[in-house]
């Protein structure tokens, strides 16, 4: 991006001025964006740490993450972020996907995979010899899959339905729809089929699995998270020139006064100057916060419907966290059907784990249900659960049980969801907005909040010029 500057009014250039409000992926992407094109930049996050909801933190000897965040090659955005802050080589990713499936009901064990053949023959061999569909479901399976295809995602109308209605006119089992649609869509969309807009779900579906032959190709990193999106993005920013302000919380963005489309915001945070402090005069300012959070900031008349963004709600991820005494899982990792659990992770790498036992992961999407349950409820219903999916962990002891919660994991992707995500640009000058909730068209992933950064700093630098 070419520098941006401006002139002053003794003619001497002078350098813009930007404000990042928010330290997750998307605001760490808009500043480095805005300071690579010649702005001189804040980010300013309330947290004590970056990385939004993509973070480590210490357990006695262990360092966990606060759930599983996995990739796919396709994410190139979030790719692209990893190689700018250096990380490349601290994640993997497989050569070629290969997802392996159990069934605890049947016993059966099988894998979604592909071939290196091109779409959407990548697929083919992998679904004849899925052994939890009948010939028949794979058969209606496959149709399904060229229908998905073929589908416009430019058709608004996509929106306004679900992506289990679309399933169900086309030939989709309920078995097929939670052995295969489900055991993906939920992982990616943080959704049920029925709850999900069948334009969403065409996006992950279509992008993910029917556009290249390696799209689906799954990664995730092989050190704390807190490393790549704390430690390393730091460091980026400081070498781009971006201060970074930690328990700094924005509390009012009002106009300057100058007519100029230049605002002025307070912080307030502990680590402040007299605890407080205020950004005057700004060139541009860019809101990367939670949706609810951005509602609150907004000035008036930056958005159409403002109380739209009140309107796209939240879904849960609940992250169940076991250390056993032994090994349990002889693999990266295993999704799971007729089970409580949907995928399970090795973490004991990541997390300085020493001594021969294992410590594993549960991510559960779509956890309505389950987001509040006692801790206790939850250790009785998933310890007995990981004992029929993993013989080896009936004869292990549970030597440390504990989970994470985030309320608030992603924005609910229901049908209708689309109107109710702006643009990076609002109606007010100087004011943008970026993350995972805004409308790049993916889901809310850690790829669609590096876009909507991407776009945040497009937005500032072709209104300011």
């Amino acid at each position: 991006m070419a520098p941006v500057s401006g002139r002053s009014d003794t003619g001497k250039a002078s350098t813009r001025r930007a404000l990042v409000i928010g330290g997750g992926l998307a605001g760490i992407t808009a500043a480095l964006r805005l300071a690579d094109a010649g702005l001189a930049v804040t980010l300013a996050e309330a947290r004590p740490r970056l990385g939004g909801l993509a973070f480590s933190f210490q357990r006695g000897a262990l360092t966990v993450d606060n759930g599983q965040h996995v990739f796919l090659r396709c994410c190139t955005a979030y790719r692209g972020l990893l190689q700018r802050l250096g990380v490349r080589d601290e994640v993997w990713l497989q050569p070629r996907l290969d997802v392996p499936v159990r069934d605890v009901n049947t016993g059966r064990a099988g894998s979604i995979r592909r071939d290196p053949l091109p779409v959407p023959l990548h697929l083919g061999r992998g679904l004849v010899s899925y052994p939890h569909l009948s010939f028949a479901e794979r058969a209606a399976t496959g149709k399904a899959a060229l229908a998905l295809k073929r589908l416009d995602l430019a058709d608004p109308a996509l929106d306004q339905r679900s992506f289990g209605d679309w399933l169900r006119e086309h030939g989709q089992s309920p078995r097929a729809i939670e052995a295969l649609w489900d055991l993906v869509g939920v992982a990616t969309l943080n959704a049920t089929a029925d709850e999900s807009s069948l334009a969403l779900a065409a996006m992950v579906f279509k992008t993910g699995l029917l556009s290249e032959p390696g799209a689906s190709d799954i990664g995730f990193a092989r050190v704390p998270l807190g490393r790549i999106h704390d430690d390393m993005a730091r460091a980026a920013l400081d070498r781009a020139g971006v201060r970074v302000l930690l328990r700094a919380r924005a509390v009012e963005v009002k106009p300057s006064g100058d007519g100029a489309g230049r605002h002025t915001v307070q912080l307030e945070g502990e680590r402040l100057e007299g605890g407080a402090e205020t950004f005057a005069d700004l060139d541009a300012l860019v809101l990367a916060v939670p949706q609810d959070a951005a509602h609150a900031l907004l000035p008036p008349g930056s958005l159409d419907e403002p109380d739209a963004l009140l309107e796209l709600g939240y879904a849960p991820i609940l992250n169940v966290h076991v250390v056993y005494d032994r090994p349990v899982l002889d693999r990266p990792f295993l999704a799971a059907l007729g089970s409580p659990v949907q995928w399970v992770f090795d973490r004991t790498p990541h997390s300085g784990l020493q001594g021969p036992g294992q410590y594993v992961a549960l991510s559960q999407s779509a956890a309505q249900a389950e987001i509040d349950l006692p801790v206790s409820v939850l250790r009785q219903r998933y310890v007995p659960a990981l004992e029929r999916l993993l013989p080896k962990a009936r004869q292990a002891e549970v030597t440390e049980f504990f989970v994470t919660r985030e309320r608030t994991a992603t924005f609910a992707p229901a049908p209708g969801t689309a109107r109710l995500r702006p643009s990076a640009r609002t109606r007010t000058p100087g004011v943008h907005l970026a993350g995972s909730w805004t409308a790049t068209g993916w889901p809310a992933t850690m790829e669609s909040a590096v876009r909507s950064g991407t776009a945040a700093a497009r937005s500032v630098l072709g209104e300011l010029r």
